[in-house]
């Protein structure tokens, strides 16, 4: 569901119309694509540059390239790898391919950063919206899949006259089939058609994390909340050990340093 119009949502996110570049302040759109590129072309940190744009961008939402991007959920959830996504794909010509790559696929940056310092980049406002999109759409993302694992494994082989395991863990985790699940979210918010966006899901998934918590006891979500931090701890995991496996075949690919014995 595309909105005709960028609602005022919050202090960090107020829209701007002015098409000239300032040096400090809010960003529209248009300004915060080419801001982005004359840093990265006056010789700026790829990855700086683009904290310093986030930090400064206005717009909640975009429709880029007839794509609806929904950067701020709900006026709280901010998505900044969405928002990441959109400003390395517009100075891709200019940029590390593989440090991308790894931002935007992995959630890596190029160099370490601790939360103060991201926060520190980003502005409290846009971090606070951030933890909000981790919590609410990340762990329930995560919940979800956690669950869909379980049905897929201790479930029957043949699921004929079932529903699939992906549809089967929303009536799990929430007491109430996908379909039911639509026709309250859309008496709240207007309609949700069968196929989503991206943005639309998330939306989606960001209302479900709050449906739980109003509903389900506190023992269960504290128990759900542990199953998707344990499923986040997998994947990570499985994501370092993937990382280490790169850097060592670019190692033996590349070899800089002489052996000794």
């Amino acid at each position: 569901m595309r909105p005709s119009s960028i609602p005022d949502e919050l202090d960090a996110f107020d829209v701007l119309a002015d098409p000239e570049v300032p040096e400090e302040g809010p960003l529209s759109p248009e300004q915060g694509v080419a801001t982005f590129r004359e840093a990265i072309l006056a010789g700026e940190s790829w990855y700086e540059a683009l904290l310093d744009v986030i930090a400064r961008w206005v717009a909640p939402e975009e429709i880029v390239d007839d794509s609806y991007l929904r950067y701020l959920i709900a006026g709280e959830a901010f998505d900044w790898l969405l928002l990441a996504q959109r400003l390395v794909t517009a100075a891709e010509d200019l940029l590390p391919r593989e440090e991308v790559e790894r931002l935007i696929v992995h959630g890596i940056p190029p160099r370490p950063q601790d939360e103060e310092q991201f926060e520190a980049a980003i502005g409290p406002a846009k971090y606070r919206a951030h933890l909000n999109f981790q919590y609410g759409v990340v762990v329930e993302e995560l919940l979800l899949l956690s669950v869909e694992m379980e049905i897929s494994k201790t479930g029957p082989l043949s699921r004929h006259g079932l529903p699939t395991p992906d549809i089967e863990a929303f009536e799990r985790v929430y007491g109430k089939p996908l379909d039911e699940l639509r026709i309250i979210y859309n008496s709240e918010h207007g309609y949700l058609g069968e196929e989503m966006s991206q943005s639309e899901l998330r939306e989606f998934i960001y209302w479900l994390s709050k449906y739980r918590i109003r509903f389900a006891e506190p023992a269960r979500i504290a128990s759900d909340t542990r199953k998707a931090m344990t499923m986040l701890a997998r994947l990570e995991s499985s994501r370092a050990r993937a990382a280490r496996m790169r850097q060592a075949e670019e190692r033996r690919a590349n070899p800089t340093i002489e052996a000794r014995f």
